[in-house]
C-alpha cells in the first residue's frame, strides 16, 4: 500500500557525471533539477559531487576514489541519503550501497517516490504502485539489504516497505493484479470520455512546474491544487469551461520531465489518453526558465511516444509562454564591445523576435499568476475551439457570426 505521509527533512548528497554526451553545463542543469526533485521529496541537499568520465563505471557508476570521497563526507556530515542523477543498474546499486552503507537512490526511484507522495486518487495510486513494482523487481536483493538497516524516508514509500522475504514470484503476481485493476479502471474512464459526447476537448500539457494548474484555476475558476514544486498535480483534472458563448472541456495533466522513468510512461499511458484524445493541445512553457527550449523538446519527445504521427498532424497546438512576470535576465551594456551577447542576455522582446515570431497566432505570452494578457490568451483559445466547434455544431452558426461582428 502506498502511503501519503509527511516525513522529516533528510540530509542528502547528489552525484552526477560529466561525459562526452553530457558536458559540464548540462550536468549542472540536470543536478539543479535533481536538487529541486530532492526538495520536493523532502530532502535538503548538503553537497553535490560530479566526476568527469568517458563513460560511467559499470560496477559503481563513478570511480571508487570518488566514492571514498563521498563516503567520508557522509560520515562527517550526518548524510542519510545519496541520490544519483541517472538510473543505476541493480548491480551498481548493490555495490554502491556496500561501500557507502547508506540509502542510495537514483533519479528514477526519486521520481517514483514523489509520485507516491502526490497520488491522491485510487487510479493514480494504482499506476504509481505498478511502476514501483516494475522498478523494484530486478532490484530485490539490493532493496532488502538497506531496508534491514533503515526504513522510511525518501524512496521508501510503497512496495519497498513490504516484508523482506517477498520474492520475485510475489512481486510478479502483484504486477499482474495491478495491471488487471488498471484495465478495469481504464475501461471505466474510456466510458466517461465517450459520455462527454461531441464537446470540444482541450488539454494542458507541458514540463512540470510551468504553471498549468495555476492557468487551469484562472480559466476555469476552479481550485486545482497548485504549488511551486515538481509534480504538484498528479491526478488528471477535467473542468467545463465557457469562453464567450462556447463551452468546452479543459484537462490538466501530469507534468513531463526529462529522463522520465520508462515505468511511469507505461503506467500513465491511460492517463495520457486525455492528451491523445484531446482536440486541442495547450502547451504551457515557463519562459523565465533558462532552459525552457530544452523543456519544449522533452515534452515533444514524450508526446511523440504517446501519439501517432497522424494524430499530431491533425491536432492544433497553442504555445503558451507563461511566467512573463518572472522574466529577468542579465543585460549587456550597449557600449560594451567585449562581452558576447548570448541567449542568457535575451529579453522577452528578444525572444519574441526569434523562432517564436514564425508561430503567429499559435503562441501567446502570459502570466497566469498576475493574469497578464489573459484576455489575449482566452481570445486565441476561443478561436481554436470555435474552429472545431463549427465542424460539430454547424447549426449554431448564428452564434459564431454574432461574435465575429463584434
Amino acid at each position: 500500500m502506498i502511503e501519503n505521509r509527511n516525513t522529516k527533512i533528510e540530509n542528502v548528497v547528489l552525484i552526477g557525471v560529466i561525459t562526452s554526451q553530457q558536458d559540464e553545463e548540462k550536468s549542472k542543469e540536470y543536478l539543479d533539477e535533481l536538487e529541486f526533485l530532492a526538495f520536493t521529496a523532502g530532502g535538503t541537499v548538503k553537497k553535490r559531487f560530479t566526476q568527469k568520465l568517458e563513460y560511467p563505471n559499470p560496477k559503481t557508476f563513478i570511480g571508487t576514489g570518488k566514492l571514498d570521497e563521498v563516503k567520508q563526507f557522509i560520515d562527517d556530515n550526518d548524510i542519510e541519503t545519496v541520490i544519483f542523477d541517472d538510473e543505476l543498474s541493480p548491480g551498481q546499486l548493490r555495490n554502491i550501497e556496500k561501500i557507502l552503507e547508506e540509502k542510495v537512490l537514483d533519479r528514477t526511484n526519486l521520481i517514483l517516490d514523489i509520485f507516491a507522495q502526490r497520488a491522491q486518487t485510487s487510479y493514480a495510486r494504482t499506476q504509481v504502485e505498478l511502476a514501483q513494482h516494475q522498478y523494484l523487481l530486478p532490484r530485490l536483493t539490493g532493496m532488502w539489504t538497506h531496508l534491514e538497516r533503515q526504513r522510511g524516508g525518501i524512496g521508501m514509500r510503497g512496495p519497498g516497505e513490504t516484508e523482506i522475504e517477498t520474492d520475485r514470484r510475489i512481486i510478479r503476481d502483484k504486477i499482474s493484479l495491478l495491471k488487471k485493476k488498471l484495465v478495469t479502471i481504464d475501461k471505466q474512464m474510456a466510458v466517461q470520455r465517450k459520455n462527454r459526447g461531441k464537446m470540444v476537448r482541450a488539454a494542458l500539457v507541458g514540463y512540470t512546474n510551468v504553471g498549468k494548474s495555476t492557468l487551469m484555476n484562472v480559466i476555469s475558476k476552479s481550485n486545482v491544487f497548485a504549488e511551486n514544486k515538481l509534480f504538484a498535480t498528479l491526478d488528471t483534472t477535467v473542468r467545463k469551461v465557457v469562453i464567450r458563448n462556447i463551452p468546452f472541456l479543459l484537462t490538466d495533466t501530469v507534468g513531463f520531465i526529462r529522463k522520465l522513468p520508462t515505468q511511469l510512461v507505461e503506467s500513465f499511458k491511460s492517463t495520457l489518453d486525455e492528451v491523445r484524445e484531446a482536440d486541442l493541445l495547450i502547451h504551457v512553457v515557463d519562459i523565465s526558465h533558462p532552459n525552457f527550449e530544452d523543456h519544449i523538446e522533452s515534452v515533444n519527445m514524450i508526446l511523440n511516444e504517446i501519439t501517432t504521427e497522424k494524430e499530431r498532424q491533425n491536432k492544433p497546438i497553442l504555445m503558451v509562454f507563461n511566467k512573463i512576470d518572472n522574466y529577468t535576465h542579465e543585460t549587456i551594456d550597449e557600449d560594451d564591445l567585449i562581452s558576447e551577447r548570448t541567449k542568457e542576455h535575451y529579453t522577452l522582446d528578444d525572444w519574441k523576435k526569434t523562432w517564436m515570431a514564425k508561430m503567429g497566432d499559435h503562441c501567446v505570452f502570459i502570466s497566469a499568476l498576475t493574469k497578464e494578457n489573459m484576455d489575449d490568451f482566452k481570445a486565441k483559445v476561443f478561436e481554436e475551439v470555435k474552429k472545431i466547434h463549427k465542424t460539430r455544431f454547424p447549426y449554431n452558426d448564428y452564434l459564431y457570426q454574432e461574435y465575429e461582428e463584434e
